[in-house]
């Protein structure tokens, strides 16, 4: 993680909480659904018309594009599985060659 991520993230680990947003898990039953759909809610007044939590994605493989991050970094950067065969192959990108391409970002 870098910048807001980061930050969002050290600040979620100060409550003493097994999960960032217990309101939609409780150790049994994760609720992703209800959790997008607050979080849509939450975008919609203050995005365009368009914009949906889905959208991050394609904003961050687009912030990626610009550093002229090669494709299969991008795709498992934000979780999307690749189309080729040999993608299937071993475990991925390490995290540093991640963070490399993560941190090219904040420049």
């Amino acid at each position: 993680m870098i910048g807001a991520s980061l930050w969002a993230a050290k600040r979620i680990q100060q409550h003493d909480c097994s999960y960032a947003f217990p309101r939609y898990c409780d150790g049994r039953v994760c609720n992703a659904n209800s959790a997008s759909a607050t979080l849509n809610k939450w975008l919609k007044p203050r995005l365009t018309d368009h914009a949906v939590v889905h959208s991050l994605r394609h904003s961050m493989r687009d912030r990626l594009r610009a550093v002229e991050c090669p494709s299969d970094i991008i795709d498992q950067i934000v979780g999307w599985s690749s189309s080729s065969i040999g993608s299937s192959y071993g475990k991925g990108y390490e995290l540093p060659v991640l963070a490399k391409w993560m941190k090219m970002m904040e420049d």
